[in-house]
């Protein structure tokens, strides 16, 4: 089966509202004295990223239709680029640009197989933009 991909013509989330935390892969161990202590539940863990894009009339329909039909409301896996990776340009350690022999720099790509998380899509106006904040589960 192939997931939908996230639309290109949508923009980067916003950089003020991004936050992201890991699921606690984690299980506390009970005792009768002494410090507390844990052991891992499971070996992956998901990854919830809660973010938020602002979008024009036509980046809203866009977004619409996306989340409604290509992910059956949300209920469907998804390919994502990576905010903190995707289309930034790879640099030496002293922060000089990687460049292609032709002089163009190098730009990192990563994608993430997720799911719309726990909070789905909140749409709010602001004049003539509209704002969608949700969460993402990313996959293992």
């Amino acid at each position: 089966m192939t997931h939908p991909i996230w639309p290109t013509d949508l923009p980067k989330p916003e950089r003020g509202t991004w936050q992201s935390s890991p699921q606690d892969a984690r299980l506390k161990r009970r005792s009768d004295a002494g410090p507390v202590s844990y052991r891992r539940r499971f070996s992956s863990a998901s990854r919830t990223v809660s973010l938020s894009i602002v979008v024009n009339r036509n980046g809203k329909e866009r977004f619409d239709r996306f989340f409604q039909r290509d992910t059956k409301g949300g209920s469907l896996l998804f390919w994502m680029p990576d905010p903190t990776t995707e289309g930034w340009a790879l640099g030496t350690s002293d922060g000089a640009a990687l460049l292609t022999s032709g002089g163009a720099r190098i730009l990192m790509a990563r994608r993430w197989l997720v799911t719309f998380g726990g909070s789905l899509p909140v749409e709010t106006v602001q004049g003539v933009e509209f704002r969608f904040s949700f969460s993402v589960e990313v996959m293992p």
